[in-house]
């Protein structure tokens, strides 16, 4: 299966319940907020160290939400004609050029922090 083919069967799947009245850019936005909060909250009370356990003891229920999010994803897009998987590239390659290895490499800074760094390493 591939991306065409799950944007069919949804676009299915919401035809057939006569959904799309509901499927706006602003109703799509919010659901897929809700459901990465609903992701999100499968790890509250969990500290970092025990994520990766704990993500696997729960691992069917991330699934659920993983795809409920990626599922809002697709339906956001095609209902604003998005090609999701090139505005994923595109935004690979924007990342790459905000977090350069040299300067990013093991760390958690945003880019404007790493240029800043790299900015006043540079007038040293």
């Amino acid at each position: 299966m591939n991306l065409a083919d799950i944007l069919d069967e949804l676009r299915t799947f919401v035809r057939e319940r006569d959904w799309e009245q509901y499927h706006d850019p602003k109703n799509l936005a919010s659901g897929l907020s809700i459901e990465a909060a609903e992701l999100l909250e499968l790890f509250l009370w969990t500290s970092t160290s025990d994520a990766h356990r704990h993500g696997n003891e729960v691992k069917p229920r991330v699934e659920e939400e993983v795809a409920d999010v990626f599922l809002y994803c697709l339906m956001i897009a095609d209902t604003l004609d998005i090609d999701l998987l090139d505005a994923a590239h595109r935004k690979l390659e924007k990342n790459r050029q905000k977090y350069p290895v040299e300067l990013a490499r093991g760390s958690s800074e945003k880019y404007d922090r790493l240029r800043r760094e790299d900015r006043a390493a540079s007038d040293d």
